[in-house]
């Protein structure tokens, strides 16, 4: 299909997409509208920014439009279910603007505000319903909205409700809906949780799948710069300042490392904005607003605006923070380099995030290139150039995991012997062996801390003494920690992503 029209869309939906200035759809629109139209179950695997939201929307108000009738008293005959508060908005506006010269009703149904608000705005029936799984539980339990009209059941960003911990919500609903009902399901990856909650809610359905989350679009420039985890507020304000920013979106693990990131970034006079579960819905409402409007033109998100922000312009993205989960990364940098423009986004890693880097580069199949910086906080990139066995990098002191050592507990990895000392010798720091200058002591019973001891060199056999067993693993480690602490992560970071949680009072 090259034109909507082709699709055979009802004239007042072509008339609010002429509006609108869209011509052609997007490869997931052509394949998924036709199915929808036909009334067909459907299974999307897509990632956001491909147009799934008209693959949806447009198919269901031509279906409203064919097919009118005024719902029963707090009845809605479509529910669309979404992970954020801020990508539902984001799906209402579309609706809204899909459906301008038509008489479709329209509810939002999202925390932070009032439930009574919204309970009121049910009463009469809507056509639309959009809503987070957690608030519609609660306006079911309250029996300010009925199941029993729906006609079709949305669920956008199924993976991320995963995420977020509203499966069990999303299955409780698909138990109270009407048996025949037609079942609309879009994910960006498929694990099995969402698999079986795809089968629980689909009948038959057609498969349609564009652009898998493992490839990053094409006009991102990537690049990862290397530092300690204290040097990257200062790395961030250099960036920030000497990069030609429109609008860039900074992506922190944590709430409260959002809001030390714009604290800091207010002492070095660059205006910011947080945007994260723990800010009230006006809180957030008012970010988002400054950000689009260009008044402010950097915004602090955590993983909760990775899918949920739709903003034009947006020229960077900063990892200050690697994500845990490497699909997430693919999901933040896709809200730069969208609509056939151009982006970048731009990495930091400290140590402890190098096996975080690592599976982002599997997940992609390809290695973040290492960005230019003169600020003298950055360091040389430490993985091993391409081709070179990973051994190689044991030469910064880490070890080859890249997280403290070898699988033996060495800091440092498998280290050649420095220029000058003969085999076997003991390194700079080891006692040297007293054999042959005193007769050696009577053996004794092994300690837990001889137990741990590194293997002596084989030139050089004798039994241990008191005072000169070597320090290795989680003992020399802890040495190291305590010379020289490194900064640790927000103990309020979680594997789960902030967000609408069904027992989280931010839905």
């Amino acid at each position: 299909m090259t034109t909507f029209s082709e699709l055979g869309l009802a004239e007042p939906i072509l008339k609010a997409l002429a509006h609108e200035g869209y011509e052609a759809p997007t490869p997931i629109q052509s394949q998924a509208i036709p199915h929808v139209l036909r009334g067909k179950d459907l299974l999307g695997i897509a990632q956001t920014g491909t147009g799934k939201t008209a693959a949806f929307a447009l198919p269901i108000l031509n279906h409203l439009e064919l097919n009118k009738r005024k719902p029963g008293r707090r009845a809605c005959r479509v529910l669309v279910l979404s992970p954020t508060r801020e990508l539902a908005g984001q799906i209402l506006d579309s609706f809204r603007a899909y459906a301008r010269f038509m008489k479709t009703t329209m509810a939002l149904a999202i925390g932070g505000v009032p439930v009574g608000r919204q309970a009121r705005a049910l009463m009469p029936g809507v056509d639309v319903l959009v809503a987070t799984p957690g608030r519609v539980i609660d306006l079911y339990d309250q029996g300010a909205v009925k199941f029993d009209e729906i006609e079709i059941l949305v669920l956008d960003e199924a993976d991320r409700m995963l995420e977020v911990g509203f499966v069990h919500a999303i299955r409780s609903i698909i138990a109270k809906l009407p048996a025949v009902r037609q079942g609309l399901f879009f994910s960006a990856t498929m694990p099995k949780e969402i698999a079986d909650l795809a089968e629980r809610l689909l009948r038959e359905p057609a498969s349609v799948e564009v652009t898998p989350v493992a490839k990053t679009a094409d006009r991102i420039e990537q690049s990862v710069l290397f530092m300690d985890q204290g040097a990257k507020g200062r790395v961030l304000a250099d960036v920030l300042k000497s990069e030609p920013i429109d609008r860039a979106i900074v992506f922190t693990r944590t709430k409260h490392g959002a809001d030390r990131v714009v604290r800091g970034l207010a002492g070095a006079e660059i205006a910011a904005e947080a945007i994260h579960g723990n800010k009230s819905q006006g809180q957030r409402e008012r970010a988002l607003q400054s950000f689009r409007q260009g008044r402010v033109k950097i915004l602090v998100a955590t993983d909760i605006a990775a899918r949920g922000i739709d903003v034009d312009g947006v020229s960077h993205v900063v990892n200050y923070d690697l994500p845990n989960v490497p699909e997430s990364y693919v999901h933040r940098i896709g809200r730069t380099g969208r609509a056939g423009a151009s982006g970048i986004a731009i990495s930091f890693c400290s140590g402890d995030e190098r096996d975080d880097l690592k599976a982002i580069e599997k997940l992609i199949r390809q290695r973040v290139p290492h960005g230019a910086s003169s600020h003298p906080d950055t360091k040389p990139d430490p993985r091993p150039a391409p081709g070179e066995p990973e051994a190689a990098a044991a030469g910064n002191g880490r070890g080859g995991n890249g997280r403290g050592g070898n699988r033996n507990g060495q800091r440092g990895g498998n280290r050649p012997a420095r220029e000058g000392q003969r085999p076997g010798a003991p390194r700079s720091g080891e006692r040297p062996s007293f054999a042959g200058r005193n007769p050696a002591p009577a053996p004794r019973p092994e300690t837990a801390e001889a137990k741990h001891a590194a293997p002596r060199p084989a030139s050089q056999p004798r039994p241990a003494q008191r005072g000169d067993v070597r320090r290795t693993s989680e003992h020399e480690l802890a040495g190291v920690q305590f010379l020289s602490r490194k900064p640790t992560r927000d103990a309020n970071s979680s594997a789960r992503p902030a967000g609408n949680s069904p027992r989280n009072p931010a839905r």
